[in-house]
């Protein structure tokens, strides 16, 4: 593993942990040379389904755009950092375990949906006003109206 602050190769493993409810080991490395530490993730590489867009193209699953979206829903709410990586892991894990070669990108979206009900209603209801295309106030409220009866139920 090279340094990222001298580039040397020399690095030592300071201290191995589990992350991302065990599917990552994360190390805390020390250059050798100029002492910086630094921390690197492993994981296994595992295959993703491809993603068929509504247009039908298809493209490989691209975790980044996935953490993206959940990052745009989430600004400026009291989320943290951990909470998206959980989230972005638990959608990976339910990919993986459907075993298809492609999924279409609206079953995406409906589980980043279900994570966001669950940790922001806020959240929720930005990024379904995005991903379902409202179109008035109207639509809105009627998210909210779902939302308020399915937390009392």
């Amino acid at each position: 593993m090279h340094c990222p602050f001298c580039l040397t190769s020399e690095t030592k493993v300071v201290d191995s942990r589990l992350g991302g409810e065990g599917e990552q080991v994360r190390r805390r490395r020390e250059c050798l040379a100029c002492n910086e530490r630094f921390t690197t993730y492993e994981m296994a590489e595992l295959n993703l389904p491809r993603v068929i867009k509504t247009d039908n193209r298809r493209q490989p699953f691209n975790e980044e755009k996935l953490r993206q979206g959940l990052m745009r829903a989430l600004e400026k709410r009291p989320i943290s950092m951990n909470d998206v990586d959980e989230v972005v892991m638990r959608i990976i894990r339910q990919l993986r375990a459907l075993g298809e070669k492609e999924v279409e990108s609206r079953l995406i979206g409906e589980m980043l949906m279900q994570e966001l009900r669950q940790i922001d209603e806020v959240a929720y209801v930005r990024f379904a006003s995005v991903y379902r295309r409202f179109q008035d106030v109207n639509e809105f409220y009627e998210e909210i109206v779902k939302l308020q009866q399915a937390t009392t139920e």
